[in-house]
């Protein structure tokens, strides 16, 4: 069936057509009906931002997270936890799995992917939510609407990876729903010393409702739904793929004992597949992911001795793919944030050259002319300037002219491009601006960040990953909460990865 639906949804993707791509969306999606009668949060209420606020200390005193994930640790292997953080599973030579990334905000971009996952993920073996399970903080009482209640219909195992939302407190409501672990205490005592003042204002966890978080499971009451996994960080093997999970924390790095784990894991002979709380390349830029002590992960995926195939990443919105070639052999770094959260613009991303990887060969949703347009309608509304929207034609056509490619949808309308499109595109961080001003990306930049939106196109995504003897098959799929889209995917992209 999912091959039956990934063909239909080839032939009704962004990349065929507006109507693919969700624009003038006619009926809204099922999905409304399946959200919570409460209110979610405001990224622009001041109590969200505060309650996010470790990952400006992290910044500013140091990430501890990596010190406390230690302590987790040692905690677990003291509970029987098993000290190579293996995930025992029994899948034969060939099966398949989803990747959600970012999914935790509880609203209707969270929710308007759940029709699709449900559909093309009926046969899964299992899923992975890769950075962000649960949006602002990683409370543990937000999981009740933000994965048990989105999730309560997908009938496999659920495992995870932190992001660096989940460890604003401490990594506690993860800890306790993924690894069913008891409270850790993770504050620091205060003294005038950088670390001494990043605990004075450290968030505090909240403590968990336990009678909630009950109730909440049993929207999930199949023996099989209840996965529970040893740590933040975990690798599962089967018998031609080891799927490696590893925790980046708060800003990216990783720590001496989990690094020298990974250099174990990453040392045996099969092929191998890398996820990450953070990618490692995203919008034409590389962050290797630096271990302490010394040396990167991305170290790690580039050596041939180690076999990866991929590595894919959440924490950004959107979905990106580059190939990239290392040794004469092809390496798929991957951006797969799409799955809930708001979604990052890519109409951002300069011609692509990182990695000596060709614009022609890089792949992202949503489109680059379909990211601009959606953001003009937005901001020409909020700040009511009707002078800043783009018709996607006519978006799709700026962002030609400044890639130097043909638009990958083509523009079936012939459109004259003037001077106030390119200022809004300037506007928008679409186009340079004249000396080199950074206005328009820094304002994109942070005014993104707290741009969400209630209303289809959400150009939100997830991926299908299947595995056989021979090959290692990734796509993406998407959801835009139109109804035409809930009943036909769209199948963005696809690439096959041969594992023999």
């Amino acid at each position: 069936m999912v091959e039956v639906a990934a063909e239909r949804g080839k032939e009704a993707s962004s990349r065929v057509s507006e109507a693919g791509a969700g624009w003038d969306c006619t009926e809204v999606g099922t999905y409304r009906a399946l959200r919570p009668d409460r209110d979610g949060f405001s990224w622009f209420n001041p109590r969200t931002l505060w309650r996010s606020r470790n990952e400006v200390l992290a910044g500013l005193f140091g990430d501890p997270s990596g010190k406390v994930r230690v302590r987790w640790m040692r905690a677990q292997r003291a509970r029987g936890a098993d000290p190579e953080c293996r995930i025992d599973r029994a899948d034969g030579p060939s099966f398949s799995f989803l990747l959600l990334g970012d999914p935790g905000e509880g609203d209707a971009s969270q929710y308007a992917t759940v029709p699709g996952i449900l559909k093309i993920g009926q046969d899964t073996d299992f899923a992975v939510l890769a950075s962000d399970v649960i949006y602002p903080a990683g409370a543990g009482n937000d999981y009740p609407d933000k994965f048990y209640r989105p999730y309560k219909d997908y009938k496999a195992p659920i495992y995870a990876i932190p992001g660096n939302h989940d460890w604003y407190d401490g990594l506690g409501g993860f800890m306790r729903v993924f690894c069913e672990a008891p409270p850790l205490k993770v504050q620091e005592g205060f003294s005038l010393s950088p670390g001494g003042l990043r605990g004075l204002l450290w968030s505090k966890p909240e403590p968990i409702d336990e009678k909630l978080l009950e109730r909440a499971r049993e929207m999930r009451p199949l023996p099989g739904q209840q996965a529970v996994q040893p740590g933040p960080y975990w690798f599962m093997e089967s018998d031609n793929l080891v799927i490696v999970g590893i925790d980046t924390g708060i800003e990216g790095t990783l720590d001496r004992e989990q690094g020298e784990w990974l250099r174990r894991i990453s040392a045996g002979p099969k092929p191998k597949l890398l996820i990450t709380g953070k990618p490692i390349y995203s919008r034409n830029q590389h962050k290797p992911c630096p271990i302490e002590g010394g040396g990167t992960v991305d170290d790690l995926v580039r050596d041939p001795a180690n076999r990866y195939v991929a590595a894919i990443g959440g924490d950004i919105h959107n979905y990106q793919r580059y190939p990239v070639t290392v040794d004469g052999r092809v390496i798929q770094y991957i951006v797969a944030g799409g799955s809930g959260a708001f979604t990052h613009a890519t109409h951002t991303i300069r011609k692509v050259t990182v990695g000596g990887v060709a614009e022609r060969d890089f792949r992202c949703y949503p489109l680059r002319g379909d990211s601009l347009s959606f953001y003009s309608g937005l901001y020409s509304k909020r700040l009511r300037m009707k002078w800043l929207y783009l018709r996607p034609a006519e978006a799709a056509c700026i962002m030609r002219e400044q890639i130097g490619n043909d638009p990958v949808r083509p523009v079936t309308e012939e459109v004259r491009i003037t001077s106030r499109m390119r200022w809004a595109a300037r506007f928008l961080g679409a186009w340079p601006m004249p000396l080199r001003l950074p206005v328009g990306r820094v304002f994109h930049r942070w005014l993104s960040e707290l741009s969400d939106w209630d209303t289809p196109p959400f150009f939100k995504s997830f991926l299908h990953i299947s595995v056989t003897p021979a090959e290692l098959r990734i796509r993406c799929f998407a959801a835009t909460g139109c109804l035409a889209q809930e009943v036909d995917p769209p199948l963005e992209d696809e690439v096959r990865i041969p594992l023999t």
